[in-house]
């Protein structure tokens, strides 16, 4: 199909957060035409994010005008007590087993849209030797983190709400390692193959260690726990800068990602 219209895609937009803002761009990317921020009743699609929540209780009937909106490379944080919304959406694809299980579903394969994010900007800038920092968006004036960042010349603080998110991701690419409160900091290192530590998110919200647990699940990672703030400066100082052990999970999931994006919302380029 051609469409002269841009697809209506949801993110989380209330806060400025690159990993949110990207879901844009690969998404974009993959269906080869414009895309727009939409409401939840009017979206044709959930991508990055631990959004299903939100879903759940935004999709509790179905429509009157429109298709279901597709799920593609989301994920819960949290559990889902109520199921009843899944008749009114199409899941694509899910971001890591744990998901799947919440959701009572025997899925295989799966992705987190944000690992496509190399593909979609097409440039993958040179690597310093520097280690990239960044604190989650809740944390990122955090005196502690700054004052690291000062003491250590090789320790780059990445501020994740600087409103240009493609700036946010160049600026991880260009980095030898990531340490990264963030779990889309996690994923974008991941994108450009660049080796990262988690570092404890130190309870921002409820759920935050599910959807990093969920996510490296869904790629083959043995995650571990995350490293504590005091243990920053020894784990840059001997930071691994090799290549990442689960690089094939990467690539599976991202195979899934471009394989199950809905035919439908693309773009068709007539011959």
């Amino acid at each position: 199909m051609t469409y002269k219209s841009p697809l209506r895609l949801f993110w989380y937009n209330k806060e400025q957060n690159f990993g949110d803002a990207i879901s844009q761009t690969v998404v974009a990317h993959v269906a080869g035409r414009e895309v727009v921020w939409a409401g939840h009743h009017k979206c044709e699609m959930y991508a990055l994010g631990s959004l299903m929540k939100m879903v759940k209780n935004n999709q509790k009937e179905p429509r009157e005008k429109g298709g279901k909106p597709f799920i593609w490379g989301t994920g819960a944080m949290s559990g889902l007590s109520d199921l009843k919304f899944m008749k009114n959406v199409r899941v694509a694809l899910l971001r890591g087993p744990i998901t799947a299980a919440l959701m009572q579903r025997d899925d295989r394969l799966f992705g987190d849209t944000g690992l496509l994010i190399a593909d979609a900007l097409g440039e993958r800038p040179e690597r310093d030797d520097v280690v990239g920092l960044i604190p989650h968006m809740h944390f990122a004036d955090d005196p502690k983190f700054a004052k690291i960042a000062a003491d250590n010349p090789r320790i780059k603080l990445i501020d994740v709400r600087n409103p240009d998110a493609h700036a946010v991701v160049r600026e991880i690419a260009s980095c030898s390692h990531i340490i990264s409160q963030s779990l889309h900091g996690l994923v974008t290192a991941d994108a450009y193959g660049i080796p990262n530590t988690w570092l404890d998110p130190q309870g921002i919200h409820g759920g935050a260690m599910l959807k990093f647990f969920d996510y490296a699940a869904g790629i083959g990672r043995a995650l571990g726990m995350p490293i504590e703030a005091r243990e920053i400066e020894s784990v840059a100082a001997d930071a691994h800068t090799g290549a990442l052990p689960y690089a094939d999970g990467i690539a599976t999931a991202q195979e899934a990602l471009y394989a199950s994006f809905p035919n439908g919302l693309k773009q068709q380029v007539a011959a």
